[in-house]
C-alpha cells in the first residue's frame, strides 16, 4: 500500500514537472539552461524585472479602466437624476389633466340639468 501511494506521488510530480515546462511565459527566460551561478542570478534578475514591469503596467491598465468606469457611473447616475425628476414632472402633469378632466366630468351634469328645464310659458 504504500508503495503504490509512494509511485503515485512519484508519478503526480513527474507529470506535474511536464505541465510546469509546458507553460511557458512570454518573456521569461528559461534560467536552468544557464552555465553559471553569474548567469542564473542575473536570468533570474532580467525575469524578476520583466514580471514587475508587466505587473506595473497590468496595474495602470486597470487603474485607468477603474477610473473611466467610475466616470461612466456618475455620468449614469446624473442621467438617472435628470429622468427621474422628468418622470416625477410628467406624472404631475397627468395628476392635473386627471383632476381637471374629473372636474370636467363632474361639471357636464350640471350642464345638461339646466337646458332639460323648460322655461314655464305664461
Amino acid at each position: 500500500m504504500m508503495i503504490k501511494s509512494a509511485a503515485l506521488v512519484l508519478g503526480l510530480l513527474i507529470g506535474g514537472c511536464d505541465l510546469v515546462n509546458a507553460q511557458d511565459i512570454a518573456g521569461i527566460e528559461d534560467c536552468t539552461k544557464a552555465a553559471g551561478l553569474d548567469k542564473r542570478t542575473g536570468c533570474l534578475q532580467s525575469n524578476i524585472n520583466f514580471l514587475q514591469q508587466l505587473i506595473t503596467k497590468n496595474a495602470l491598465e486597470a487603474r485607468q479602466r477603474l477610473n473611466a468606469a467610475t466616470t461612466e457611473i456618475v455620468a449614469l447616475k446624473s442621467e438617472v437624476a435628470s429622468l427621474k425628476s422628468i418622470v416625477t414632472s410628467l406624472q404631475a402633469g397627468i395628476d392635473q389633466l386627471k383632476a381637471a378632466q374629473k372636474a370636467a366630468g363632474e361639471k357636464k351634469p350640471d350642464a345638461k340639468a339646466a337646458p332639460d328645464k323648460k322655461p314655464e310659458a305664461k
